[in-house]
């Protein structure tokens, strides 16, 4: 999810994977309108809201269960690591680590992680991009960024998704106070609404990325310990989910412990399921809610500019609406709202555009650390406004 890094990106999923299948096949029976939107149609029957426990009558920081660990699923057992990762002295450490922090059987790990497949086409791929030198933004690059999200497609299959979860999507908007449209251009832009969710086993991805990749380790052990104790809470095997080639799972991408704290059981059937749609509804909106979305507040206002604008933009920095006006910039309509606000700057093809982004510009930025997603996630969101 949302990802902090800009290459937790959209990857092509392969349907045929058992945990897909175990996740999907009892919905299927009602696909059939979204080729490209497989597990979102796939979903069969919905119950109705008087049976539930509405979720709304639970504290929102209680997204994470205080269940009792279940055993770990699978009949993985060896007294050594062996595969990619035998003689790995930090795999053996991280082993150790999961045994005495969690309680996990050391032979238990040592098995999966002899399961476990080391991805070179993932570290090759990250490897280029950090030695990739960054240099001045590229004329057009908003115009070429926006066209890869804000089209007829995604909106159409935005407007099909609304009609068959219509009931999840209008609760968690009431609990979480989250317009459907973010919702739904959030699952829009990241999976296609469960269409292209990932290819890569997710214990072969944070497996890799924790032992192999220098650079961001630590990062990615973390990831790894918060997956096993995901798996273990959920029952599910740790071999079997497949998402990025990052770790980033179901509809709505998230790492581990995006899943731990923000994800929510919004179908009430006892656990949390980000490749189930009604799950992943209620999760992204719980996700916006906690980190400070505040509903009917703005999202972007667009600048007229005078001259050369000498403000930084970006999300480093903010400035109130004073300091704004001082540098030459003043809004297109009238906005009373309180500062401080992020500059914005998209660069279309043939010109630049400065733009004030609001608070809740910055909440969707928490999703995904980008000026540029953040932008198409509200833009598609306005457009699918319009056909809802």
């Amino acid at each position: 999810m949302f990802i902090t890094f800009s290459f937790l990106r959209l990857y092509p999923c392969s349907c045929n994977h058992p945990f897909l299948r175990s996740s999907f096949l009892k919905r299927i029976a009602v696909c059939g309108t979204l080729a490209f939107s497989l597990f979102l149609s796939a979903c069969g029957g919905h119950q109705d809201d008087s049976q539930r426990v509405i979720a709304s009558q639970q504290p929102q920081h209680l997204a994470t269960e205080t269940r009792k660990p279940q055993a770990p699923v699978g009949s993985y057992s060896a007294q050594s690591v062996s595969g990619h990762f035998a003689g790995y002295a930090s795999v053996n450490q991280f082993i150790e680590e999961m045994a005495q922090k969690h309680g996990f059987e050391r032979d238990y790990l040592r098995g999966l992680f002899s399961q476990a497949q080391r991805k070179n086409w993932t570290l090759r791929y990250l490897t280029k991009s950090d030695q990739a030198v960054k240099g001045k933004p590229f004329p057009g690059g908003w115009t070429r960024y926006r066209a890869k999200f804000v089209d007829e497609k995604h909106i159409v299959e935005a407007v099909d998704f609304a009609q068959n979860y219509s009931s999840a999507l209008q609760r968690a908007s009431r609990q979480y106070g989250v317009p459907e449209e973010y919702i739904l251009a959030i699952l829009a832009v990241e999976t296609r609404f469960g269409g292209n969710v990932g290819n890569h086993r997710v214990i072969d991805a944070l497996t890799t990325l924790s032992f192999d990749y220098a650079r961001r380790g630590e990062y990615f052990q973390s990831e790894l310990e918060k997956f096993l104790l995901m798996t273990r809470n959920e029952g599910l095997d740790p071999a079997e989910p497949v998402g990025s080639f990052a770790g980033a799972m179901g509809l709505g991408q998230f790492m581990p412990s995006s899943f731990l704290t923000w994800a929510v059981d919004f179908n009430m059937d006892g656990h949390r399921d980000l490749w189930d749609p009604e799950d992943a509804i209620g999760s992204i909106a719980n996700y916006f809610a906690q980190h400070g979305w505040k509903s009917g507040q703005p999202v972007v206002t667009p600048l007229l500019t005078r001259g050369t604008v000498a403000l930084e933009p970006g999300l480093k920095k903010q400035y109130t609406m004073a300091e704004i006006e001082r540098a030459g910039l003043h809004p297109a309509r009238p906005d009373n709202s309180e500062g401080p606000f992020h500059l914005l700057l998209l660069h279309h093809a043939g010109y630049d555009q400065y733009l004030i982004g609001h608070p809740d510009f910055y909440t969707i930025t928490r999703y995904n650390h980008s000026v540029y997603y953040a932008m198409a996630v509200h833009e598609l969101a306005q457009a699918i406004k319009q056909r809802l």
